[in-house]
């Protein structure tokens, strides 16, 4: 509920946050998705994601690891996958992924830091780190690690803001490093 007042003015009352946004709705169906595959019953656990997705539009395996806080905005299309991690204050919005790039077995999802933005459409695919604060602009296509604090934005996305641990800003111009 935090996290949603915090992140979208439109927010009304806690009652309405709670019967009409569909972004709380899969985040509360996730966590119980997640206890139930932690106690080893993963067929229920998949089921109830499942469950969740077709009355959400929002796609979270249940062994996906998300902290407190999180906002999903406008869920609808949101995919988070099965080895994908996102830490407090990230929000996300429609149509993002959080997915893998292939087959693989092992951790093939990204671990997405704490207050990190990332916007409609946005895919980040495969063992990729989003550092904290990082942005992830609408329609990128994330394949590489993000620093913290940096902007990625295209296909395939490339960085092109980033503060420095100093606090001082960079503007980076196409092609710079």
């Amino acid at each position: 509920m935090r996290a949603t007042k915090a992140n979208d003015p439109a927010a009304g009352s806690c009652l309405e946050i709670l019967l009409t946004y569909s972004g709380v709705h899969a985040l509360s169906w996730h966590r119980t998705a997640a206890f139930l595959n932690k106690i080893k019953l993963k067929l229920l656990a998949r089921s109830v994601s499942q469950l969740a997705k077709f009355f959400t539009g929002i796609e979270i395996h249940p062994a996906a690891k998300i902290e407190a806080g999180v906002f999903i905005d406008h869920g609808a299309g949101v995919v988070i996958g099965e080895t994908a991690t996102v830490g407090s204050g990230t929000v996300i919005y429609q149509g993002a992924t959080l997915g893998g790039t292939g087959k693989q077995k092992g951790k093939r999802h990204p671990d997405v830091g704490r207050n990190c933005l990332i916007s409609a459409g946005a895919k980040v695919l495969g063992n990729v780190k989003i550092g904290d604060g990082a942005k992830i602009g609408a329609g990128a296509v994330v394949l590489t690690d993000v620093p913290p604090n940096a902007t990625a934005v295209g296909v395939p996305a490339r960085i092109i803001h980033k503060i420095d641990l100093c606090g001082d800003s960079q503007v980076l111009i196409k092609g710079e490093k």
